[in-house]
C-alpha cells in the first residue's frame, strides 16, 4: 500500500523537518500530505518536502476551495506539480464556515457547486487552456496559466456524504476521507466507486488521527478533545448520523449545544474513540492502519496526535513506519 504521514509535526518547525523528511522514504513512508485550518499553509510544507526527499508523493489534504481566488489556486497547484513531475495530488474542499467567513471574511455559499466547479476549472487551466467561463459559484474571464505542469496533478475531492463522495467519483480522481472507522470505509468508499465511469479507477486517502500510546485510557482522554472539535461541527454531526452514530453521540451534542464543553468531551463513548481514532503501542497502531488499507483505503494518511505521555512525536515516526514491521523481533 501507499502510505503517507500529515506534515509539519505538531512539535517540529517547518526548518527543523529537512532531516526526518529526508528518512521518510527509507522507513516506508511513500508520501506527505499537508492540511491547512490555523497553522502552516498547505503548499510551503510540500514545497520544502519536494526537494528533501524527490522520491515523495505530495498531497494537500485539504485546500479549502474557498480561500484562494481560482487563478492563485491553479498557480500553487501548477507550480508544485512542475516541482515534483508526476508526484502531486490535489485534495479540494469546502472548509469550514468557521475558516472561511469567520476567519477570511468570506461568504461561504454553495459549498458543494463551489468545490464542484473548482474540480473543474482547475482541469482546465492546469492544461493551459485559456478560460473564460462562467461557473455556477464563480466566473473567471481571461485566465491561462504561463506555468503549464508537464504533468497535471490528481485532482481529489474532500467528502463525507453521498453527496461529495459521488461528486468525487464522478469528476475527481478520488476522495479524501477523515474521521471513519474501519467499518466505514466500505459505505463511504462504496459510494466514490458507485459514481466513477466504468473502468475508472479512484483513489481513496483517508486523514486518520494517531496516538501512539499504549494506556489506552491516557489515549482515549488525549484523543477526545479532538473528536469533540470535529463533530461538533454541523458537516461532521450529519456525517456521523448518516453512518449510524446519532445516538451514541447525541449526548456530545447535547451537552455542547448547552455550553458544557468539558461535559461534551467526557461524553464522547469510549466505543467510538475507539473506532475514529487509532490508537495504541507503535505495533497495534500500525496494525489498525493496515486494517485501514484491507478495507479499502489506498492511501492511509497518518496524522500524529502528541501523547500525554510526554514523546515527541517526531521520535514517533520512526515507529508508526511501515518499515518497523520489517524489522526482526
Amino acid at each position: 500500500m501507499t502510505y503517507g504521514i500529515t506534515l509539519p509535526l505538531p512539535d517540529v518547525s517547518l526548518a527543523d523537518h529537512r532531516e526526518l523528511v529526508a528518512a521518510l522514504p527509507e522507513l516506508g513512508y511513500t508520501g506527505v500530505w499537508s492540511a491547512e485550518a490555523g497553522g502552516a499553509d498547505a503548499f510551503t510544507p510540500l514545497a520544502l518536502a519536494s526537494a528533501w526527499a524527490p522520491q515523495l508523493r505530495l498531497g494537500t489534504a485539504i485546500v479549502p476551495a474557498f480561500t484562494r481566488g481560482a487563478a492563485t489556486l491553479a498557480q500553487s497547484c501548477a507550480a508544485l506539480a512542475d516541482a515534483a513531475p508526476g508526484r502531486v495530488a490535489i485534495g479540494l474542499g469546502t472548509s469550514t464556515e468557521v475558516i472561511v467567513s469567520g476567519w477570511n471574511g468570506l461568504p461561504f455559499e454553495q459549498p458543494y457547486a463551489r468545490v464542484r466547479d473548482t474540480v473543474r476549472f482547475l482541469r482546465t487551466a492546469l492544461t493551459g487552456e485559456k478560460v473564460t467561463q462562467r461557473y455556477e459559484s464563480f466566473e473567471v474571464s481571461g485566465f491561462r496559466l504561463q506555468l503549464v505542469p508537464a504533468t497535471p496533478p490528481a485532482l481529489l475531492v474532500a467528502a463525507l456524504r453521498p453527496g461529495m463522495l459521488k461528486l468525487a467519483g464522478r469528476e475527481a480522481d478520488g476522495a479524501i476521507l477523515n474521521w471513519l472507522s474501519v467499518d466505514d470505509v466500505a459505505t463511504v468508499a462504496g459510494q466514490v466507486h458507485a459514481a466513477a465511469p466504468t473502468g475508472a479507477a479512484r483513489e481513496i486517502v483517508a486523514r486518520i488521527f494517531v496516538v501512539v500510546d499504549d494506556d489506552p485510557v491516557r489515549a482515549r482522554d488525549t484523543a477526545r478533545p479532538l473528536l469533540a472539535g470535529y463533530l461538533t461541527v454541523g458537516v461532521y454531526r450529519k456525517f456521523h448520523e448518516w453512518l449510524g452514530r446519532g445516538e451514541l453521540l447525541a449526548p456530545l451534542w447535547e451537552k455542547w449545544a448547552a455550553g458544557d464543553r468539558r461535559g461534551a468531551v467526557a461524553a464522547i463513548p469510549d466505543q467510538v474513540v475507539d473506532e475514529l481514532v487509532v490508537h495504541g503501542s507503535p505495533e497495534q497502531c500500525r496494525a489498525h492502519l493496515r486494517r485501514y488499507a484491507a478495507a479499502g483505503i489506498t492511501t492511509p494518511v497518518a496524522a500524529l496526535v502528541p501523547p500525554r505521555s510526554g514523546a515527541p512525536v517526531s521520535e514517533l515516526v520512526p515507529a508508526l513506519a511501515p518499515a518497523a514491521d520489517q524489522q526482526p523481533g
